[in-house]
């Protein structure tokens, strides 16, 4: 019998059905061990010795493969063709052989295929190799980079900047990239400028549309017709005079298809076609690569989606450019294409990203297959036909005018416009645009590109044009664009910063912390996030820069080739960065607060544009506004003069708008209490009356969705009567109120002891919602059932996953009260912030699950508990070291003398190797 390890449950499922009764292929779902999050995992100090632990979840799988491989003739580690691969195979095969699992002569081989198809699966059992010692160095490396960053970076953030949440060596670098655009959009300075446009005619009729270029043979460059003024001075002067065609150039042009995919340029692609975010786009790839049920058959349908490679197989070229022949005919199929990368750092390890079988066409396999994963695999199909195909040829042509103003002034005119004389690729696919930017020292205008796709007239030297509407138009210069996550990994891609495995991720944990915000799908940062690289820059900038990420980027590319021993890298690295953090060791809370204010001053004390101190409390008028921290509340800005005056405001709340309105009374009740709108560092709120001793005056947050600077009295005194009684329930008695919660708008039954929420829909539900209504929400609520005081409804199925692949029953994905969540056997996981609950596939549903019940959550079943004491024993033992038999010797006994029951599920450590 052969053991085969590889990743993920459906491939080995698939996989199992290639091979046939001589192979038993076991999933490992991913790491099966990594470093623990807390001090000491990583020693500097004895030579960057690295601690492994194995989670309870991949304890009950590794007992698994052990089991099996006891008898087994043959170790296939077949786990993924990337480094992360690599890892996992050297850490199966390290935990193996400390537990002695392997028996004496077990041949232990190491495979790698590029796409899950039984061809590739066949060809690779038959090129088997070791594993490759210099990219698990390379791994090594970057985990222990990430973690040494991580957790001497992050400790550091607390006691100096309290609020923030993490550092690490390359999300603070994308977040920076971030920060630095925004900087770059509040800085930029708009400017007016005016551009003429000419639609003149030939003498059959024609139309042909041209823009001043140029006046007495100066050419005009962008901001040269600053005002109205000067621009309707241009305008009168044109009309009614006679043009002239002066000159006449054609070139013919071709435009070359685009490289296939990398995993970069299809989360770009599929960001700026379908909208996918790039943890989407890799969890779709992911499911179309593993495979899919196509007519009773899984099939994997593309190759390993995490690469930065554009080389295709010769065999797969020949039948791609097949398909294009069937497809289009012989003119669309020239010379075979070879590419190669320009991004910087680029391993290309393996192919791109193409279709396992460039004959399996979208129409073909699209009722197989879920709507997203239909549209991705379009994508790549398209790209990868194209990217064989022949060339555009277009014609261009420009068109140089002449006219002599009313003026005296000689004015030239130019007309450009292209015909598309053979379509090549285009006929298949066509690259998405990413935002076109427009800086003054670089722009064309908004419309010059359009202009190029225009068709002339049939147009000859000396030909006599007439003017049919001369316009003058205003135009203002834009900021450049907040990144979207396509334009955020390109651009990372360009400065040779993380890795396509890595991108995605680093997005992702930018989000969860609070960093960054997804808005209109531009990436916006949070002050919390301004505030972390505010930090990084004033006392860890090396480490920030881009060209240093990017240099350690391609010491772990040598490291890869061995070319460089990995732990030389660590020392050079942790030399200067510890040196880097023991510099701010002393330093004050104040102090950095002060940098802080000095640096993030454009940001939170805009200028008022009144030549007065931005910094001046508004309040006192005469204390100086600075940053304040809270452990519990974050960063706000507060007034100097502190506790004589209690100015506080959010930290970008600028002190000419919402701050301006603090105090501002927009009313009075019938008593004649004022009504207040007031700002604190929580945001707006409205406020009745004053303080009076120990009695605090009624008060409602403003919720989002309302403009505080628009509220009017009415409004203030509906939030203020909140909550607000409904009625009393018609057949069941109590009161029903509608308010707003932490959770947003509600309405709640009390009848006795008992209470019934339902959320509403809207704030506007909050002051609008009738008895009728809020009975009938009430009743359909109570209908999908619910236990004890708090009654719920039944939970919308958002995705039916099917049968659990080991446990058997449903498992599900469904839409809770706080979000959406998987469920199995009455264990349920809350779905991560950030990750699409449409994506989820079976093994991360199974993932979520078993790091639930891992962390005391759920129920468990009795086939778990009955498990427990052999759990128990087999976890004895407790420590694994790979290094000096002493230190195991001494690990051993300390771990023994701890009962079994008292720790069932006993982490595993273990030392990489020296």
């Amino acid at each position: 019998m052969n053991v085969v390890i590889v990743e993920s449950a459906a491939k080995a499922k698939t996989i199992n059905k290639y091979l046939g009764s001589g192979y038993k292929v076991i999933a490992s779902y991913g790491h099966v061990r990594d470093l623990p999050a807390k001090d000491g995992s990583v020693e500097p100090d004895h030579d960057f010795n690295m601690h492994w632990e194995v989670d309870s979840k991949s304890q009950k799988i590794m007992r698994e493969i052990a089991d099996a491989v006891k008898n087994a003739d043959k170790l296939i580690l077949a786990t993924d063709p990337d480094r992360e691969g690599e890892a996992i195979s050297w850490h199966i095969l390290e935990i193996l052989t400390h537990k002695k699992a392997l028996k004496k002569g077990t041949q232990v081989e190491r495979v790698a295929f590029n796409a899950i198809t039984k061809q590739s699966i066949l060809a690779a059992l038959k090129e088997p190799r070791k594993i490759d010692e210099p990219l698990v160095d390379a791994y090594l490396a970057r985990r222990a980079l990430d973690y040494l960053v991580g957790f001497t970076l992050s400790p550091v953030l607390w006691r100096k900047l309290p609020g923030a949440r993490s550092a690490g060596r390359v999300q603070s670098v994308a977040l920076r990239l971030i920060c630095d655009r925004e900087a770059e959009i509040e800085a930029f300075k708009t400017d007016e400028y005016w551009t003429i446009e000419a639609l003149l005619t030939t003498a059959k009729g024609e139309e042909v549309k041209s823009r001043l270029v140029a006046v007495d043979g100066t050419t005009l460059k962008k901001l040269d017709i600053k005002d109205e003024a000067s621009a309707t001075a241009i305008k009168s002067a044109l009309e009614g005079r006679d043009f002239r065609v002066v000159s006449i150039e054609k070139k013919a042009a071709k435009r070359n298809p685009y490289a296939p995919f990398t995993t970069s340029t299809l989360q770009m692609d599929a960001s700026r076609k379908l909208g996918f975010s790039a943890k989407q786009t890799m969890q779709i790839a992911q499911r179309l690569y593993e495979g899919v049920d196509i007519g009773g058959e899984t099939v994997g349908l593309i190759t390993y989606m995490r690469t930065d490679g554009v080389q295709i197989v010769p065999e797969a070229v020949s039948q791609i450019r097949d398909v294009i022949s069937a497809e289009f005919g012989k003119n669309y199929t020239p010379f075979a294409r070879e590419y190669k990368t320009k991004a910087k750092n680029a391993q290309e390890a393996h192919e791109a990203i193409r279709p396992t079988d460039p004959r399996r066409k979208p129409d073909q396999v699209r009722k197989y297959l879920e709507k997203d994963q239909a549209a991705l695999y379009d994508l790549v199909w398209k790209r990868t036909i194209a990217s064989q195909m022949a060339p555009a040829d277009i014609e261009q042509t420009a068109v140089e005018i002449e006219a002599k103003g009313s003026d005296g002034k000689a004015y030239g005119l130019r007309a450009n416009g292209s015909v598309l004389l053979f379509d090549g690729f285009l006929k298949v696919y066509e690259e998405g645009r990413d935002d076109r930017f427009r800086y003054i020292d670089k722009g064309k205008d908004d419309t010059e590109g359009d202009e190029e796709d225009r068709r002339l007239p049939p147009l000859a030297e000396g030909d006599r044009l007439k003017d049919k509407e001369i316009s003058a138009d205003q135009h203002f210069t834009q900021p450049p664009p907040r990144f979207s996550e396509a334009t955020l990994v390109k651009r990372m891609e360009e400065l040779g910063i993380g890795r396509p495995s890595t991108y995605a991720s680093t997005m992702a944990v930018l989000v969860d912390r609070d960093y960054v915000r997804i808005e209109k799908k531009r990436l916006v940062p949070e002050d919390k996030g301004r505030l972390v690289i505010a930090f990084l820059e004033s006392f860890f900038k090396r480490y920030v820069e881009y060209d240093f990420t990017a240099d350690l980027e391609e010491k772990l590319d040598l490291i890869s080739n061995n070319e460089l021993a990995y732990k030389e890298v660590l020392r050079d690295f942790w030399r200067q960065f510890i040196a880097s953090v023991g510099e701010i060791k002393d330093l004050r809370v104040g102090d950095v607060l002060e940098a802080l204010n000095e640096m993030l001053g454009p940001h939170v004390f805009p200028d008022k544009g009144d030549g007065s101190d931005p910094r001046l409390c508004p309040k006192c008028g005469k204390g100086r506004l600075s940053l304040k921290i809270s452990g519990k509340y974050g960063a706000f800005i507060g007034c100097g003069n502190y506790p004589d005056c209690n100015y506080t405001r959010q930290l970008t709340q600028s002190d000419n708008g919402e701050a301006a309105l603090d105090g501002k009374v927009l009313g009075y009740n019938d008593d004649g209490v004022a009504v207040t709108l007031r700002t604190g560092r929580f945001g707006p709120y409205v406020q009745l009356g004053e303080v009076e001793g120990d009695e605090k005056p009624k008060r409602s947050s403003i919720p989002r969705g309302i403009d505080a600077a628009t509220l009017d009295f009415e409004k203030a005194m509906q939030l203020l009567s909140l909550p607000r009684e409904v009625g009393t329930h018609p057949t069941e008695g109590g009161v029903i109120t509608a308010g707003l919660g932490r959770y947003g708008p509600f309405i709640l039954h009390e009848n006795g002891d008992a209470k019934t929420y339902v959320n509403l829909e809207s704030i506007e539900d909050v002051f609008t919602i009738g008895l009728n209504r809020a009975v009938t929400l009430l009743a359909e609520k109570r209908a999908g059932g619910g236990k004890g005081r708090f009654q719920r409804a039944a939970s919308k199925v958002l995705k039916a996953l099917g049968e659990h692949p080991s446990e058997g029953g449903p498992v599900q994905v469904l839409e809770g009260r706080y979000g959406p969540y998987v469920t199995h056997n009455k264990v349920n996981a809350t779905v991560p912030r950030g990750k699409d609950p449409a994506s989820l596939t079976m093994d991360d549903a199974i993932a979520l699950i078993a790091e639930r019940i891992a962390n005391g959550g759920g129920k468990k079943s009795k086939t778990s508990k009955s498990a427990k004491p052999k759990a128990a024993k087999a976890a004895k033992p407790a420590k694994e070291e790979t290094t000096a038999s002493a230190n195991r010797k001494t690990a051993k006994p300390a771990a023994a003398k701890k009962p079994a029951a008292a720790k069932p599920a006993a982490k595993k450590l273990a030392k990489a190797k020296a």
